[in-house]
């Protein structure tokens, strides 16, 4: 699998570097926080949103909307699933990441993707890059044997626990897919089509068709 890197002109219709944010107190942050051999989420760190980049990327990147700040960490190689949010996500690498993405407007009426579709992309370590709302993306990959380390900023609320009732996935089967897209959410902003050989929860959206890629074979 070819791995393109975040100023190549490819990663342009994903997303963008931040080059007006000051990320040192974070990137520095982030490498005190646990690298495990799988792969762990956090969603909100007091740590790491008691750094004055909170504010700044508040104020500067989402027009003064409420976020987050958190931590993708761990240790892997596979696609295993895509998700996306209404809006857009922000990622901080600590250490070489590769993101595995896709186009939402690639998304097929029953709401299956062909993995053929995705590309992969080197976030080097120091590297701030912003994730539209238009792109599917999920865990990053490691770009060595040592793990990655990966802030991830969300408006305030995504990724926890739904409330509300919300569609299942065997009430709204239509073929290999399903006709309604709440079946596929399986957080607050969090929209989810997984692989088969992903190793999610039962119950989740099996959306992927063709191979859940592997970053080391492919």
């Amino acid at each position: 699998m070819r791995v393109f890197k975040v100023t190549d002109p490819e990663f342009k219709r994903y997303g963008r570097v931040i080059d007006n944010v000051d990320f040192t107190g974070l990137v520095e942050a982030l490498k005190k926080t646990p690298c495990p051999g799988d792969v762990v989420y956090e969603p909100s760190v007091e740590a790491l949103e008691a750094l004055p980049v909170m504010e700044e990327l508040s104020r500067i990147v989402y027009g003064e909307m409420p976020i987050q700040i958190g931590y993708c960490n761990g240790h892997n190689v596979m696609l295993n699933a895509l998700e996306y949010h209404r809006d857009s996500e922000i990622n901080v690498a600590a250490t070489d990441a590769v993101l595995m993405l896709g186009l939402l407007a690639d998304v097929e009426a029953d709401h299956t993707y062909d993995t053929s579709r995705v590309e992969a992309f080197l976030v080097p370590a120091g590297t701030a890059v912003e994730v539209y709302a238009t792109t599917l993306h999920y865990a990053p990959c490691q770009a060595d044997e040592c793990g990655f380390q990966v802030a991830i900023v969300l408006p305030r609320g995504t990724n926890y626990p739904l409330k509300g009732m919300h569609a299942g996935t065997a009430e709204a089967q239509c073929g290999d897919g399903v006709s309604n897209e709440d079946a596929m959410l399986t957080a607050v902003n969090k929209w989810l089509i997984g692989h088969a050989e992903g190793g999610l929860d039962e119950g989740s959206f099996l959306g992927l068709k063709g191979r859940n890629l592997c970053l080391a074979k492919d």
